[in-house]
């Protein structure tokens, strides 16, 4: 019987000393984060256009950062510049007179407390969307829609796409490249249990260049391609095509892109 009754004395006193231990969790200095997608949709002139500017953040943290007070702007091959202005204390900048020229080399400069990043990327072209199929599929009992966006692909000639499909209560984001299928027709996958009838689903395809298409390759086999953007929480680092010319260790993250780029709006049936 005694033995009975210090095992529950035991375990009770086990159970009353729990304690509550706070860990204290190493944070890095922000570093600026610069999303540069510089986006010619087909059928419009392309003169609007937008570069976000945001800091890193502790992982628990909710919220992100703008980064504000920045000098942003682009020059093109013939040095026209190409101004981008804060809207607000966005952490966007905006510019509403960008030409965009397929074929042209871009030179982005981001000057930020004091330091000065640059970049530069040539504007590529991309096939335009041909025509959406749709049909239905089941896993473990789960139902899903699959869609596939075909395109055709130049021949004899090395392309890299990036493509995303955006629904109300899902997305998706992922790359291709032609090298087994050059010359061929191309689609875009997408595959979710979210979607309805009647739905809108908007469909976007880009040309990207070999480095970005690696770069992209690597960021979503990190973070995976549901949800949110492939900025929001980086694993790892993954450094893009940004270079800090006054302190090269304090790097960005980020990447700056120019695409010509092809929108098809589709309704699910």
């Amino acid at each position: 019987m005694k033995k009975v009754i210090i095992g529950i004395l035991t375990v009770f006193l086990f159970l009353s000393c729990e304690e509550v231990i706070d860990v204290d969790l190493e944070t890095a200095p922000p570093r600026l984060v610069v999303e540069a997608s510089i986006n010619w949709v087909n059928q419009t002139n392309g003169t609007n256009q937008q570069i976000r500017l945001t800091q890193t953040a502790p992982y628990f943290d909710t919220e992100v950062p703008p980064a504000n007070n920045a000098e942003v702007f682009i020059l093109n091959e013939a040095g026209d510049r190409f101004d981008f202005i804060e809207d607000g204390n966005s952490g966007f900048y905006i510019c509403t007179d960008f030409e965009p020229v397929i074929g042209s080399t871009y030179f982005l400069t981001v000057i930020y407390e004091g330091e000065t990043y640059t970049a530069e990327e040539t504007m590529l072209p991309v096939p335009s969307f041909e025509y959406v199929t749709q049909s239905d599929g089941e896993v473990f009992s789960e139902e899903f829609i699959e869609l596939k966006a075909f395109f055709q692909d130049p021949p004899n000639e090395e392309n890299y796409y990036f493509y995303t499909f955006d629904a109300e209560n899902d997305n998706t984001i992922d790359v291709i490249e032609d090298r087994l299928v050059d010359g061929n027709e191309i689609f875009a996958f997408f595959a979710s249990e979210e979607l309805s009838v009647g739905e809108d689903v908007e469909i976007s395809l880009y040309g990207v260049s070999k480095r970005y298409f690696s770069f992209m390759s690597t960021l979503l086999d990190q973070t995976g391609t549901d949800g949110g953007g492939p900025f929001e929480t980086q694993p790892a680092t993954v450094r893009g095509n940004i270079i800090n010319q006054t302190n090269f260790d304090n790097f960005a993250f980020g990447y700056f892109r120019l695409s010509q780029t092809d929108r098809y709006t589709y309704t699910i049936e």
